[in-house]
């Protein structure tokens, strides 16, 4: 970036913690305070949540830098620490997870059940030949045999690579591939909007690639006939057969903390897979201390819901790991949130007496698409407090969220993390933070974080700049997967002289020092010589009443530069939004940001492209704007959503 980001949008309106929430809260001022005063010893503190085989000599080795080594010395067992001592803390009856199916079969697994189920799993998976340090791969619908795979994986010190069901089997064959995976685990199918959805066949087709797989675990899930061509005897196996057999006693091995715990592939099928390796002490340390305190967590009385899917970090971390680490129970559901019927997600709230919400901001807009009347037809007052994850959240979609399903007083912590951290690592803390609509306000207490102009100097209160991390954290990852170098080049390389790293975000500081977070800086915007960020001219478009969701990018422009070129969902009760709306929402920008950041062209769609965790893909709104053809769709959740947008498009060019 030339200049800094240009500083667009203000937001006035602050939100205090609940007068209760904040006398009881898990983190206080203090908690800042005293990580400041000794990082490392904090973080020696949080590790003490785990029961450790060997106790660690060192809380950090940062000798050989990007690679760091985490609680050195200390050994442990991943899937003891979320399971097993739990139960021989006497709180083996607590249910783990309250199961729903799309179709709408429960199931309740206890913390007891899933330790012998984990223990089963282990016992079949050895029966397969997995040894310490071979790879498994899982690619499964949402349901409790996911989670007892990749905790059966945990428990023998064999990474797992989760890829998302709804991946082509290319996708899953260059996954399986890059890491030499033994095992597929793997299920007929699951059901997705109210029809089953087969899995068995992608894997299928590729395991013809993959000659290291030796054994494919099949759950059945959907009954679904699978063909004479859809077994392979001495290959496949099915779960109930292998584990349904197996001894329910298993004793956890302990593990070098820095034992790796899983490969997690960045999202994309083009070019070669970019593995990257989060390790077992450091992880699970980070993991379960954010959960603990982003979440205000209380094991006794909360009831967890986390929308993501596992194949994505965020359900690895705070719906595998972090939440079982702290004995949570959770809901765990299969389906979308629009099946049967579009308050699918409130009535399960309402029935499991949800106490802590996780989504993204694009499910959130989408909610606000279909309008408030949906959720006022549930109870929602057992929910105390709400979060986002994924995108940042705009201002209006983060009042919305707090006042239409969070009853007008829960705090929503905003989480900016990655894949590669691991963990949250900006977030308001719900006791303390007067939280802001929009911004990821702070740095975690034990995470630095800075925001700081090309040369790494970091800005002043109001100003625009590149989001760096700048000392290691418990949680980060430790290299690409079988490639040393290319982790040093990708995270590691733009600023040599700091050893800072770079997660690729733009952010700017507000008056106050906290973070908000522009995007990608891929896309940010120079529109006649001023850097604009897509993020804060969205927030824009969405605070008008008759918008639901905006994705914006820049296109070449012979005048500017670059010209904003905007997509538009218009909420329902706005119909088609009237001859005027373009028009209507060009001078809305204006008047809200600034002549400057004013649209080129607003174009109303019904759907924006969108991977399956929820992102934007603006590079395919560029080849839109552009004119061009438009690029490889094979990531998004629905690919003929492109074909809409250039079938369907209402546009109005500027004068």
């Amino acid at each position: 970036m030339s200049e800094n980001l240009s500083n667009l949008l203000k937001e006035d309106r602050r939100f205090e913690p609940p007068a209760e929430l904040a006398e009881n809260a898990n983190v206080t001022a203090a908690t800042y305070e005293e990580a400041a005063a000794d990082r490392l010893g904090f973080w020696a503190k949080q590790a003490e949540r785990l029961s450790w085989g060997e106790p660690f000599s060192e809380v950090l080795d940062w000798s050989n830098p990007p690679f760091a080594k985490w609680f050195v010395g200390g050994t442990l067992n991943v899937a003891y620490n979320c399971v097993d001592r739990h139960v021989k803390a006497g709180n083996g009856d607590r249910v783990a997870f309250h199961f729903v199916g799309e179709p709408g079969d429960t199931r309740d697994l206890t913390y007891a059940e899933l330790k012998d189920e984990v223990s089963q799993a282990a016992n079949a998976l050895i029966e397969l030949g997995v040894k310490t340090g071979d790879r498994v791969a899982i690619y499964m619908p949402m349901i409790p045999e996911a989670v007892i795979a990749m905790l059966a994986c945990a428990r023998l010190g064999a990474p797992h690579t989760v890829v998302f069901g709804g991946f082509s089997s290319d996708a899953l064959a260059s996954r399986v591939q890059d890491c030499q995976a033994k095992v597929i685990i793997t299920s007929d199918g699951g059901y997705r909007r109210g029809a089953p959805s087969a899995l068995k066949p992608a894997v299928d087709q590729a395991v013809t690639r993959c000659p290291d797989v030796e054994h494919v675990l099949v759950v059945r899930r959907t009954g679904q006939d699978l063909g004479e061509d859809g077994w392979t005897e001495g290959r496949d196996v099915w779960w109930h057969d292998v584990v349904g057999s197996a001894s329910t006693e298993h004793t956890p091995e302990m593990f070098d903390a820095e034992h790796p715990l899983y490969v997690m592939y960045t999202s994309g099928t083009t070019g070669k897979p970019k593995g990257i390796l989060h390790t077992s002490g450091g992880y699970l340390t980070q993991t379960a201390y954010t959960f603990w305190a982003t979440f205000d967590h209380k094991p006794e009385t909360d009831i967890f819901w986390c929308t993501a899917d596992i194949g994505w970090v965020t359900g690895h971390s705070y719906i595998v790991y972090g939440p079982t680490a702290n004995g949570a129970t959770q809901v765990l559901y299969e389906g979308t949130p629009d099946t049967p019927h579009k308050g699918r997600w409130w009535e399960i709230i309402a029935e499991k007496g949800v106490t802590t919400f996780y989504t993204a901001p694009t499910a959130i807009r989408s909610c606000m698409k279909w309008g408030k009347e949906i959720p006022e037809k549930f109870d929602l007052s057992s929910l105390r407090l709400l979060g986002s994850v994924g995108e940042s959240i705009n201002p209006e979609a983060y009042v919305w969220y707090r006042e239409n399903i969070g009853g007008g007083s829960a705090p929503i912590v905003d989480t900016w993390w990655q894949t590669e951290t691991g963990g949250h690592m900006i977030s308001p803390m719900p006791g303390v933070t007067a939280s802001k609509p929009g911004s990821a306000m702070l740095g975690v207490p034990g995470i630095e974080v800075a925001v700081v102009d090309n040369d790494g100097n970091k800005v002043e209160n109001g100003g625009g700049g590149l989001l760096v991390i700048t000392e290691p954290w418990p949680a980060m990852l430790r290299t690409i997967w079988g490639d040393d170098q290319r982790y040093k080049d990708t995270y590691w390389s733009r600023f040599p002289d700091h050893g800072y790293y770079f997660a690729g975000d733009g952010a700017k500081l507000d008056d106050d020092g906290d973070i908000w977070l522009l995007g990608r800086v891929d896309d940010v915007m120079n529109v006649s010589g001023h850097r604009l960020s897509t993020t804060e001219i969205e927030s824009a478009l969405v605070s008008h009443p008759k918008v639901a969701e905006a994705a914006v990018v820049g296109a070449a422009d012979e005048t500017t530069g670059q010209a904003v070129c905007a997509f538009v969902i218009l909420r329902e009760e706005a119909g088609d939004g009237g001859a005027d709306i373009v028009q209507e929402l060009r001078n809305h920008v204006a008047k809200e940001i600034g002549p400057i950041a004013k649209p080129r062209q607003v174009m109303v769609v019904p759907e924006l492209p969108k991977t399956r965790s929820g992102k934007i893909m603006r590079r395919l709104l560029r080849d839109v704007a552009e004119h061009r053809e438009v690029g490889d769709v094979t990531t998004l959740a629905d690919s003929s959503v492109m074909n809409l947008i250039q079938d369907g498009l209402q546009t109005d060019k500027a004068e």
